[in-house]
């Protein structure tokens, strides 16, 4: 979607008010790298990498430190098996990410720490250092993000975001789930039970954020009937058109009615 798109979803959605009760997060002093682990279905190097994702996040980093998002490619289908998580707008993502990175290949199992290609994510060690360095700076956006609980239709989503300074900033908001699993049929990991968590379900944005005023966002996002909610969260983030970094980052799970 691009700004144009974007100002008209964010004027009418701003028409609906948000409806009570709601759960509401907002992102602290401290800055939250967001991880972005581009895979496929249809990549034999890719389990290996969705499984550390999955663990690094469950076992050794909280929300506040570490955001991850997978995002499912769809240029391996062609070899034998279609992936149902797969989506052109996340290759199209992935080929503007190394273009801003200044990175000429693109590849899967690829793992993006605030915008930048992270070719060593599997070394435990560098892996840490490059969170922690980025966990030290200043945030250079501030995010506020309300959920009402969902319906078995819909989530309605409210976003307010401000930069630190004036600049070329853009909001994105992703929904994703965990708890996937796919037997796989075919393709280079035909016979193979895949397991899934942080796949991104529903890609919102460029929204733009230039510094000057705060950005208000509000939209109702469609829930598909196969998606299990009580597994689905939200995940916001201010990245900057310039450059790609990331500039902050914010996640919560799904309300539900009575939390």
């Amino acid at each position: 979607m691009g700004i144009a798109a974007g100002a008209l979803a964010m004027a009418s959605a701003l028409a609906f008010p948000l409806p009570s009760p709601v759960c509401e997060t907002a992102s602290g002093p401290g800055r939250a790298a967001l991880l972005e682990l581009y895979t496929s279905e249809g990549c034999s190097s890719c389990p290996p990498a969705e499984h550390w994702l999955s663990s690094i996040a469950r076992r050794e980093y909280a929300a506040d430190r570490l955001i991850p998002l997978a995002l499912h490619v769809d240029y391996w289908d062609y070899i034998g098996w279609k992936d149902g998580y797969a989506k052109p707008a996340f290759a199209a993502r992935q080929r503007e990410q190394n273009a801003l990175a200044r990175s000429a290949t693109i590849y899967t199992p690829q793992a993006m720490l605030n915008g930048r290609d992270l070719r060593g994510w599997y070394d435990k060690a560098q892996f840490a250092a490059a969170v922690a360095a980025i966990n030290r700076s200043p945030p250079g956006a501030d995010i506020r993000l309300t959920l009402a609980p969902p319906t078995p239709e819909s989530v309605e989503v409210s976003v307010s975001a401000r930069t630190a300074r004036q600049g070329n900033g853009a909001l994105y908001v992703a929904l994703y789930e965990n708890g996937l699993a796919t037997e796989v049929k075919g393709g280079e990991n035909a016979g193979a039970l895949l397991r899934h968590d942080f796949v991104v379900r529903a890609w919102l944005g460029p929204y733009p954020v230039d510094g000057r005023q705060p950005v208000a966002w509000q939209q109702k996002i469609a829930l598909d009937p196969g998606w299990k909610i009580a597994n689905m969260g939200v995940v916001s983030f201010v990245q900057s058109r310039a450059t790609g970094e990331v500039l902050q980052a914010l996640a919560t799970s799904l309300c539900r009615r009575g939390d």
